[in-house]
């Protein structure tokens, strides 16, 4: 190696950082995509991306998908999309709901229920390769300290009566449409959005069993987590639901 390629190469490992510290902060460099099993994540960064991260995490809930994309055109942040365009997801042989692999018991659970053909030892199997990414994928989904987390999903059946039970404090400002409500695990959001002209819940500490959704796992772990339901189809309440989120809270 000559004294110039030896140079060339000196200031190419001290640009990456050698440990690749600089190298992965370059736009090129950065995954474009995470996941999990059969759950796929197509990774939207701005150009100036803030504490906000986004979600969807349904393949089939299309009229989120829809506002979500068209959002991040006009608002900074990192948001991740499932590429799939199911419900459920594959994983070994069988399948899962994407919104029950953030823990062992929720996996479990679920993975009877959808699949009920399967052996004791295909299920320890699934919930062993959940166990062994599933810490990376909450990395990348989880907020830097003090951002929030907007996840946005449809609904066709599922309202916000459903989550009363289960809520610390609630404001149904809409009643009559149970089917669009803000879910969100941080007292702070909760206030502000009370003041908002929609069904806002808090869910702080979970009261019922561990399902493996993200909602509960953002709870145990003090996360700022915001659920953004709609009807499906009703795009345009959703987009007017998160624009005042984005408006309203820090």
């Amino acid at each position: 190696m000559n004294e110039r390629d030896a140079v060339s190469r000196r200031e190419f490992l001290a640009f990456a950082g050698i440990g690749g510290t600089i190298f992965h902060k370059l736009p090129w460099a950065r995954p474009k995509q995470v996941g999990l099993a059969g759950a796929q994540f197509q990774i939207l960064r701005t150009k100036h991306p803030t504490r906000r991260r986004y979600l969807l995490i349904h393949g089939d809930e299309e009229t989120a998908r829809q506002v979500l994309t068209s959002h991040m055109e006009t608002h900074q942040g990192i948001a991740y999309l499932i590429e799939n365009h199911t419900r459920e997801v594959a994983i070994e042989a069988g399948k899962i709901d994407p919104n029950r692999m953030f823990s062992r018991s929720g996996a479990e659970v679920n993975l009877r229920h959808l699949n009920p053909g399967w052996t004791l030892e295909q299920t320890h199997d699934a919930l062993d390769l959940l166990d062994g990414g599933r810490e990376d994928l909450l990395e990348a989904f989880f907020p830097p300290r003090g951002g929030l987390l907007i996840a946005l999903h449809n609904n066709t059946d599922y309202s916000v009566n459903d989550e009363l039970e289960l809520s610390e404090l609630r404001s149904l400002r809409q009643p009559d449409q149970p089917n669009a409500f803000f879910l969100c695990t941080a007292p702070d959001d909760y206030w502000v959005l009370a003041t908002s002209p929609y069904n806002v819940v808090l869910q702080q500490h979970v009261r019922a069993p561990d399902d493996g959704s993200l909602s509960r796992r953002a709870a145990a772990r003090y996360i700022r987590y915001l659920n953004l339901e709609v009807k499906l189809g009703d795009a345009a309440r959703q987009q007017e639901m998160l624009n005042w989120a984005e408006e309203h809270l820090g």
